[in-house]
Order: structure tokens, then sequence, then C-alpha cells
């Protein structure tokens, strides 16, 4: 299970009363706006605090019953990114607002995004011309993600522009669901191409944009915040348990092979040293996590997908099906097509 900050809860809803407003309905009414905080399961009296998370299956809840609400709630997404600030982020903010120039920002983002939400975090690529933010892909698909994504994209638009001085114009921004059938606030957001059904969700801008410098950027500030939200880091109780985090990280790139210690502890924007600290002080080797998650996807795919096994041997991040099949041979006391007759014929 992931996490995202109660800040964005806050900022759905206004953005949904002030959509119901633009499209000329009433304002929420106090019920209606209670009812959607309870989905979140958050009281919308107590104060607003970044630290404070709720769990990612009620923000996407909230996210999809926004999406069917009257007068365009597919278009609340966006109209959240357009509304965040530095200063709504709490020290994770100040950090990025402080960064000598736009990739020093975009660099905080791909290393402290977790301190305020473990979903639609970004990785920074640079290309030779262009450098992209893109969204770690989510392994849940379904509506409330993509709606999530595109907060992501959209706030990271509005948080350059603020840092810029408002002259941020991405080169063009990328989603992987559909056009919708209006996509006036997208444009009016993003004045940049939009490409639809693209194979990720990412804002693109050329690269020496990256080294232009911030309107505030201030370099003892900037290592003085580094500072700070490293320590956040190293003491970060993840809502979910640490070991899970570190499981997801390893499911994530698995496709790719299994990841070393060090890819997963620079993924999840930490140390070597600390994701090893940190494990042994939870009693876990990080190898058995590698295989807890690689036996934990495999028996999900041979259960409930049609993968052919060699399919499956590639998902989980091994070279061959011979060596897939003596691991979960050795996993399971069975083969895995063996597994897989015994759990159709319990369906």
């Amino acid at each position: 299970m992931g996490w995202i900050s109660v800040v964005f809860v806050h900022k759905a809803i206004e953005a949904l009363s002030g959509r119901s407003r633009m499209s000329g309905r009433s304002p929420l009414a106090d019920a209606d706006m209670r009812a959607l905080f309870g989905i979140a399961g958050i009281d919308p009296d107590d104060p607003v605090d970044p630290k404070r998370m709720v769990a990612d299956d009620r923000f996407f809840a909230l996210m999809e019953r926004i999406a069917g609400a009257p007068g365009g709630g597919r278009a609340v997404p966006v109209l959240i990114g357009a509304s965040m600030r530095c200063d709504d982020y709490g020290a994770f903010g100040l950090a990025f607002k402080s960064a000598t120039d736009l990739g020093g920002s975009f660099r905080r983002v791909e290393r402290y995004g977790r301190i305020v939400t473990s979903i639609a975090n970004f990785r920074l690529v640079i290309g030779d011309a262009e450098a992209a933010m893109e969204v770690i892909p989510g392994r849940e698909q379904r509506l409330g993600l993509t709606m999530t994504n595109e907060i992501a994209v959209a706030a990271a638009v509005a948080l350059a522009r603020e840092v810029s001085g408002g002259d941020f114009t991405p080169t063009r921004v990328e989603f992987m669901h559909s056009a919708p059938d209006d996509d006036s606030v997208q444009q009016a957001h993003f004045r940049c191409p939009i490409l639809h059904d693209a194979p990720r969700d990412a804002l693109v801008a050329p690269v020496e944009r990256l080294a232009k410098p911030n309107r505030l950027g201030d370099r003892s500030i900037s290592a003085f915040f580094d500072t700070h939200l490293d320590g956040e880091l190293a003491g970060f109780a993840e809502p979910a348990g640490f070991g899970t985090r570190v499981r997801e990280a390893i499911l994530e790139v698995l496709s790719e092979g299994a990841p070393t210690l060090a890819q997963t502890a620079g993924r999840i924007g930490m140390s070597s040293r600390t994701l090893q600290r940190r494990l042994a002080a939870d009693d876990k080797a990080y190898q058995d996590l590698v295989t807890e998650a690689r036996r934990a996807l495999a028996e999900q795919l041979l259960s409930r997908t049609e993968y052919a096994l060699a399919e499956v041997a590639f998902l989980t991040g091994f070279s061959d099906q011979s060596t897939f099949s003596r691991a979960f041979k050795r996993w399971n006391g069975t083969t895995p097509a063996g597994y897989r007759r015994a759990a159709q014929q319990a369906l």
C-alpha cells in the first residue's frame, strides 16, 4: 500500500468545488464536501499538515468519485496540479524553490518526492537535446492512479513556473491516457503540445533549460534543506512498512533483471549504507526481499494471466526459463506449470 499527503485531498476537493462554480453550478454543499473527505478517511476540520498521509487506495477512490462529478470532474487533476505552490509542500517545497537552477529542483523531486507521496514519483531522464521528468509507472492500473499521475505532471509544471518567474513552458507533455472530450483546461495550463496515448506520463523540456538559474535559488539555503531532507528520509517511517516499500521498488524494475542493493537504494532516495542499516534494524536481508518480490509476482502471473512460462521468467527478472523453473520449485515445491494447473483447478 502507498500513501499521499493530505494536502492533495484538500486541493482535490477545493478544485472540484471551484470547477462546479465555473460550470455554472452551485458550490459543493458542506455535507457533500464532508462526504468526499470521508472517502479519504480524514476530518476536514483537522489542520492541513503536509506530513500527514492517507492511503493511496483511499485517494484513488476519491479521485474516481470526482471523475464522475457533474461539471467536468476529469479536468480536476490538472486544476489541482496548477494550484500547487512550493509552500504547500513544507520543507520539500522550500528545497525545490531554493535550488540554484531548475535541474537542481527536478533532482530534488526525484530524490525526496516520497516524503510527500509514494505514488506518482518522478525520475529525471536527460538525453542529448531533451530532458524528461517521467512519472515512475505504478503497478495498479486504475483511473485514480491515472488522475494522480496527471496531477503530478501538472504540479511539476506549476512549480517550475513558480521558481523561474513564470517563463517556463515545456516542449511538450505526454500522457498514457487518451485525450478527454474537452481539453481546454489542459491546454490553458500546459501551453504546449499535449501528446496522449503516449508510452509514459512526463513533461519534456530542452536540456539547456535545466541550467537556467532559479529566481530565488540560493546555494547555501539549498544545501541546508538537502541536509534537512536527508535527515527526514533517514528517519522516515513509511506507512506501508519499510520492507514493503523496498519490495515495491524491486518489483518496479524486475523485468530489467533483479536490481542490486545500490540500485534499489537510489530508487528510494537513500544511500546503500542507510538501506542496509534500515533493513538490519527490521531483521531483514535485502536478498530475501528480492526473493519475496519475485515469488509473489510469479505466483500472481501464473494464477491470473495466460503468459507463457518464458514470459513469466522474464517479468520476474530471470535470464532464462530453466533458471526460473528451478527457483520456483525451490520456493513452492512444485513447477510453475504445476502451480498454474492447481490455481486453475481451484477457480
